[in-house]
């Protein structure tokens, strides 16, 4: 297809789709003539993904930029590349050397060894949930890891366990990958959303809508 018929069938206008092909998001099409280039079904499913990644995910386009290069590294073990987009939507936090850092990271550890986990995959997440809690105790909720982080585990291992095996069940490598990178940074969303929608319906029901105007 031109690229004309790119743009209507994803919706996203050709002046767009010409930046993503310079910014090297988009694959190049195959040349045709000097100034004409033809795409197939592949540059659609792929403008739809970054399309998603931009306005779904919210992440920046360089960051994009380094998702979609490391999805089209082919050398790159699938673990890898689970760390690579994971790391893309984790600011990186800066550990402190002081006590309060400590103390969170401590609790942090005990939850993960009472379940078993390992902490080595994962150590800018680790870094960025022990930087919450220090937050969260200089706010006065100095208890919240010992009585809300349990729940948060459990809650999360059982939205993994899906993750992952949707994944897995995607079919051929680049199915995997892709539903990898979609999971993962489209799932943040739809947590974060389906948590707000939660927390509505319970202080709807605990409230009874009392406080409602």
């Amino acid at each position: 297809m031109r690229i004309s018929e790119l743009s209507e069938r994803s919706g996203i206008a050709v002046a767009t789709i010409k930046y993503y092909l310079r910014e090297g998001l988009l694959p190049p099409g195959a040349r045709t003539s000097p100034n004409q280039a033809s795409y197939d079904e592949s540059h659609l499913r792929r403008l739809r993904l970054v399309r998603a990644l931009i306005e779904v995910g919210g992440l920046p386009v360089a960051t994009v930029g380094e998702v979609i290069a490391a999805v089209d590294s082919p050398d790159l073990p699938m673990f890898h590349l689970l760390g690579v987009v994971q790391d893309s939507i984790t600011a990186p936090v800066p550990q402190a050397d002081d006590a309060e850092w400590e103390r969170a990271a401590a609790t942090v550890r005990a939850e993960m060894d009472r379940r078993g986990w390992d902490m080595k995959p994962s150590p800018a997440a680790i870094d960025t949930l022990t930087s919450v809690l220090v937050r969260l105790a200089q706010l006065g909720y100095a208890d919240w890891g010992a009585t809300a982080l349990p729940a948060y585990f459990d809650g999360a291992r059982t939205i993994a366990e899906n993750d992952v095996t949707t994944a897995l069940a995607a079919g051929g490598r680049d199915d995997i990958i892709d539903a990898v990178v979609v999971l993962t940074i489209l799932g943040d969303t739809a947590l974060a959303t389906i948590r707000r929608i939660a927390q509505a319906q319970v202080s709807l029901e605990r409230l009874d809508g009392s406080t409602a105007d």
